[in-house]
């Protein structure tokens, strides 16, 4: 059973700022809610690198694994595969829109 869904949200913050977190994995310690531990191969976003990470909920520490399927400079996308504990798979498309000059829209479907 499959459930697809696209939120999206308004930041203060400009686009750009918005995807340079977004194509730095690097950067995602900063914003997500787990310990980046290693980023295979290093350096910016790209189809077929690897991010392992782990989380800890309910006093347990769990796996996440990230595969960077493809990635659209030109169009601040960024599709990615995440592997959650529980034998969960998300597959997330992520675009950043500019609204105006200090404020994007993320959609994250």
């Amino acid at each position: 059973m499959g459930l697809c869904v696209c939120p999206m949200a308004s930041v203060h913050a400009s686009a750009d700022k918005v995807w340079s977190l977004l194509a730095d994995p690097s950067s995602y310690a900063n914003w997500w809610d787990a310990t980046t531990e290693s980023i295979l191969p290093p350096g910016p976003a790209r189809p077929g690198q690897h991010i392992t990470a782990h989380t800890r909920a309910m006093g347990l520490t769990w796996p996440v694994t990230v595969q960077v399927e493809s990635i659209e400079v030109s169009r601040r996308e960024l599709t990615l595969t995440t592997q959650l504990p529980l034998g969960i798979t998300v597959v997330n498309h992520i675009a950043v829109r500019p609204v105006d000059a200090a404020t994007a829209q993320i959609s994250f479907g």
